[in-house]
């Protein structure tokens, strides 16, 4: 717990970015935590509530590919939607990154949905 806590005084730019728009239940009224430690590992947002993960990965991210595959299958077995964008596509292109992670939320309030499954 201590470290998803110094974690939170390390924000990227990207990270505090998303952060002001994932906060408060802004996005749909759904509520986001940074920094939350899921099993071995610290994500950068969870939404227990609608199983949605943001990764936000910057360039040390492009050699870890491997970890990140694990890492995101361990999620994935827990039931949760994993959502990665690069730093700089959050930076250059946040609404649509909010629009993504919107879709994901929407979709995992409401799997049932015929909608969901054109």
């Amino acid at each position: 717990m201590n470290r998803a806590r110094a974690f939170r005084h390390r924000q990227t730019p990207a990270e505090a970015r998303l952060w002001s728009r994932l906060r408060n239940g802004n996005l749909m009224g759904v509520k986001f935590r940074r920094q939350v430690p899921i099993g071995p590992y610290i994500v950068d947002f969870a939404s227990r509530s609608a199983r949605v993960i943001v990764e936000a990965d910057g360039g040390q991210h492009s050699d870890m590919e491997k970890e990140d595959q694990r890492r995101t299958e361990f999620l994935e077995a827990r039931g949760y939607t994993v959502l990665r964008f690069w730093n700089r596509y959050i930076l250059k292109e946040t609404d649509a990154v909010m629009e993504v992670i919107g879709e994901a939320v929407h979709w995992e309030a409401h799997p049932d949905n015929p909608l969901n499954h054109v």
